[in-house]
C-alpha cells in the first residue's frame, strides 16, 4: 500500500515537473516488474536479441518518413543519433558479424540515410569491428560520452512522446533518455534548415564556444612595426619628391611663358600622372593601415636588420595594388617525376627560394637564380621534384640542381622559411622539428617536444618564433634559442592539422581534424576563440594583413571567412570540388587566393566578401558566385602552396600528377 502511494507521489512530481520521458520510462519499468516469472525470463531472452535494434530503428523510420511534412524534417532528425547508438551497442553487446541482424548488415542497411549530412562520421564508424574500437576511436568516446541536443517544436515533440507510449518503443526509448537531450520551441516548426545547430553534441563544441569567444581579442597590428616604419618613410620621401616636382613645374612655366606653353603643359601632365601612381599607392596602403588599432607585443620581438629595411623599402616602393579588377600576376613552380613522393611545399617570401619535403625524409630547396644557369649545360630533366623548366647537368658535372637537407628519419610532412629567407624549418613523422641555416646549408637544431608526427611547422611574422601542429592534438610555440617549447596549447579534441600567425604575433591560430579553429594567445596558452561550422578536417588558414579576418579551408572544399573580434562566420567561399591545401591574402588584404588537390588557383574578392556581413542583403548563392574572381586552372597539378611576395607577386608550387597525359 505504501509503495503505491509512494508511486502516486513520484508520477505527479513528474507530471508537474513536466518530465515526460521520465514518466514514460517508469511506467515502462512498472509493467516489467507486474509480469510474470515467465514472461520474465522471455523478456530478458528478447532484451538479448540483436533484431530488437533492427526492429526499433525500422519502424521508427518508417513512422518519420510516414508524419506529415509540416513536422516531418523535424522528427527525421531524431534518426542519426538513434541510429548511430543502435550500431554502437550492437557492437558493444558482441554482434558483430553473427545472425542476420547484426551490427555490419544494420550499418550498411541504414547508413545511406545519413550519408549527405554526416559522410565523414559514416566513413569512421565503418572502421569499429570490434568493441575495443569504440574505446579507442575518438568519435565513438565522443559519440557515448555526450548527449545530442535536437531542436523540436512543442507539437513535432508530443508526436514522437506518442509514438513511444504507443508502440512500446523500448530501444528507441533508452536510447533517448541516455543520449539525447530536447530543445522544444513553442509554435509551429521553423522552416527546413541544414543549419548544423538544430543536432549538436552537447558539451563538445557549441555551448563550449559560446563561452570561449567572450573573452577579448586584440586583433589590431604591432606597435611601430617595421613596415609601418617603412611605409612612413616612403610617404615622406615621395611627399617631398612631389613637392621638388611641383617646384620645378613652376619654374618652368615661368621660363616657358613666352613661347613653350605647349611642352610645359605636357611635361606638367606627364609629371603629375607619375606622382598621382605614387602617391596614390602610399595613400591607399597608410590609410588601410591606420584602420586597424595598434597592440603591444607579448613576445620579446628581435631587432631588424638595416639592410632588411631597405629590402623591404625597396619591395614597398614597386608593390602593385591589386583589387577585384587589378589581379596579381601568377609565377607557378611544378614538380616534376616526384611520383608522389612530394608531401609538402614551401616559397620564401621573395620567391627566391623553393622547398620540398619528401616521403624519403629528405628536404630539397632549389635557388630559382640557378635554375636558368643549369639549362645551358644539359637539356635533361631533373631527378626527383625537379621544378618545371630546370635542366641539370648531372652527366658532365655530377651536381645536383638543389640543395639536400638529410636529417629526418621519416616523411616530412612541412616546411617552412623565415621571413628573410635565411632560415628553414621541417617537421616529419619522426615527431621532431629541425632548423636549417640556407647559408651555411647545414642543420642547426633538432627540437624535440612532440609525441606524435608533426603535421604543420611556421614561423612567426618577425622570425625567431615558430609554431608547430601534431598528431598528438597539441601545437606548441618555440624559440630558435631553446630546445624545448615556451607554450603548449591543448585543447582540441583530435590532429591540429595546420597552424598559422596573427599578424601581430600575439596569437596563433590551429586547424583540427575535429572540425574546428581555435585562437591562442601565445603568453598564457589559454584558447580565447572557438570556430565552428566545418563539415570535415581543416587544412589550411591565412590571416588577413589587418589582422582582423582568418580564412580556413577544409577537406570538402570549403573556405570560410572569420571575423576574429566576433568569432562570427563572415561568409562560406564555394568553388573549389576538394581539398583546399593553402591559401594567402594579398598584401592589401583585398584578395584572397586558395590553392586546391582540385588542381585549381582562385582569387577570391575578399573586400566584398567582408562588406555582406555589414549589409546582410546578398544572397548566399549570388554572393558566392560573384566573390570568385577568377579560377586559375593547372593542366593537372595539386597546389601545394601559395605566397604573395611583399610586391605582391603570387608564387604557387605543386607536384605533377601521375595519371596527367
Amino acid at each position: 500500500m505504501e509503495d503505491e502511494e509512494m508511486e502516486k507521489k513520484v508520477q505527479q512530481y513528474l507530471q508537474r515537473k513536466g518530465f515526460r520521458l521520465t514518466e514514460l520510462a517508469l511506467q515502462e519499468e512498472r509493467n516489467r516488474l507486474s509480469t510474470s516469472a515467465v514472461s520474465d525470463i522471455t523478456l530478458a531472452r528478447s532484451d538479448n536479441d540483436p533484431g530488437r535494434y533492427h526492429d526499433g530503428y525500422s519502424r521508427l523510420r518508417t513512422w518519420a518518413y510516414s508524419s506529415l511534412d509540416q513536422y516531418k524534417h523535424e522528427l527525421l532528425r531524431v534518426l542519426y543519433p538513434v541510429f548511430i547508438h543502435c550500431f554502437m551497442d550492437l557492437v558493444a553487446e558482441g554482434h558483430m558479424q553473427e545472425g542476420i541482424c547484426n551490427a555490419r548488415s544494420f550499418f550498411h542497411m541504414f547508413r545511406e540515410d545519413h550519408e549527405v549530412m554526416h559522410s565523414r562520421d559514416l566513413q569512421k564508424l565503418e572502421g569499429v569491428l570490434s568493441p575495443s574500437h569504440l574505446e579507442e576511436m575518438e568519435l565513438a568516446r565522443a559519440l557515448r560520452q555526450n548527449k545530442f541536443k535536437i531542436k523540436l517544436c512543442e507539437y513535432s515533440y508530443e508526436l514522437l512522446l506518442q509514438y513511444i507510449q504507443k508502440t512500446q518503443a523500448l530501444v528507441v526509448l533508452g536510447v533517448i533518455n541516455e543520449h539525447i537531450t530536447f530543445e522544444v520551441s513553442p509554435g509551429q516548426p521553423l522552416l527546413i534548415s541544414d543549419d548544423a545547430d538544430v543536432v549538436a553534441l552537447i558539451g563538445t563544441s557549441k555551448d563550449l564556444a559560446k563561452q570561449i569567444n567572450q573573452k577579448e581579442v586584440h586583433w589590431g597590428l604591432l606597435e611601430d612595426s617595421v613596415e609601418e616604419r617603412m611605409e612612413k618613410a616612403l610617404a615622406e620621401s615621395d611627399k617631398v619628391e612631389a613637392e621638388s616636382k611641383d617646384a620645378d613645374t613652376e619654374d618652368n612655366k615661368k621660363r616657358n611663358a613666352e613661347g613653350g606653353k605647349q611642352g610645359a603643359s605636357l611635361k606638367k601632365s606627364k609629371k603629375d600622372k607619375l606622382v598621382g601612381a605614387t602617391g596614390k599607392n602610399v595613400r591607399t596602403e597608410t590609410s588601410m593601415a591606420s584602420v586597424a588599432p595598434r597592440v603591444k607585443p607579448e613576445l620579446t620581438l628581435p631587432t631588424t636588420p638595416v639592410e632588411v629595411e631597405q629590402s623591404i623599402l625597396e619591395d614597398l616602393r614597386n608593390r602593385a595594388q591589386l583589387n577585384s579588377v587589378a589581379l596579381p600576376s601568377v609565377s607557378f613552380y611544378t614538380f616534376l617525376n616526384t611520383h608522389n613522393g612530394l608531401n609538402c611545399s614551401s616559397i620564401s617570401h621573395d620567391g627566391s627560394l623553393v622547398v620540398g619535403g619528401f616521403s624519403d625524409s629528405s628536404v630539397k630547396v632549389w635557388d630559382m637564380s640557378k635554375i636558368g644557369q643549369a639549362a645551358k649545360t644539359s637539356s635533361s630533366q631533373g631527378e626527383n621534384g625537379s621544378s618545371q623548366g630546370e635542366r641539370m647537368s648531372t652527366i658532365d658535372e655530377g651536381k645536383r640542381p638543389y640543395t639536400l637537407f638529410q636529417g629526418h628519419s621519416g616523411p616530412v610532412y612541412s616546411a617552412a622559411f623565415s621571413p628573410f629567407s635565411d632560415f628553414l624549418l621541417s617537421s616529419s613523422s619522426d615527431s621532431t622539428i629541425r632548423l636549417w641555416s640556407t647559408k651555411l646549408n647545414a642543420n642547426l637544431v633538432c627540437y624535440k617536444g612532440h609525441n606524435y608526427p608533426v603535421w604543420d611547422v611556421q614561423f612567426s611574422p618577425v622570425g625567431h618564433y615558430f609554431a608547430s601542429a601534431s598528431h598528438d592534438r597539441t601545437a606548441r610555440i618555440w624559440s630558435m634559442e631553446r630546445i624545448q617549447p615556451l607554450r603548449i596549447m591543448a585543447g582540441h579534441l583530435s590532429d591540429v592539422d595546420c597552424v598559422q600567425w596573427h599578424v601581430n604575433c600575439n596569437y596563433i591560430a590551429t586547424g583540427s581534424s575535429d572540425k574546428t579553429v581555435r585562437l591562442w594567445d601565445v603568453q598564457s596558452g589559454d584558447c580565447i576563440r572557438m570556430f565552428i561550422g566545418h563539415r570535415s578536417m581543416v587544412l589550411s588558414l591565412a590571416m588577413s594583413p589587418d589582422g582582423r579576418y582568418m580564412a580556413s579551408g577544409d577537406e570538402d572544399g570549403t573556405i570560410m571567412i572569420w571575423d576574429l573580434s566576433t568569432g562570427r562566420c563572415v561568409s562560406p567561399l564555394l568553388g573549389h570540388s576538394s581539398c583546399v591545401w593553402t591559401l594567402a591574402f594579398s598584401c592589401e588584404g583585398a584578395l584572397l587566393a586558395s590553392g586546391s588537390a582540385d588542381c585549381t588557383v582562385k582569387l577570391w574578392d575578399v573586400a566584398s566578401s567582408t562588406k555582406a556581413l555589414k549589409t546582410e542583403d546578398t544572397k548566399g548563392s549570388t554572393a558566392n558566385r560573384l566573390r570568385l574572381l577568377k579560377a586559375l586552372p593547372t593542366k593537372s597539378t595539386p597546389v601545394y602552396s601559395l605566397r604573395f611576395s611583399r610586391r605582391n607577386l603570387l608564387f604557387a608550387s605543386g607536384a605533377l600528377s601521375l595519371n596527367a597525359s
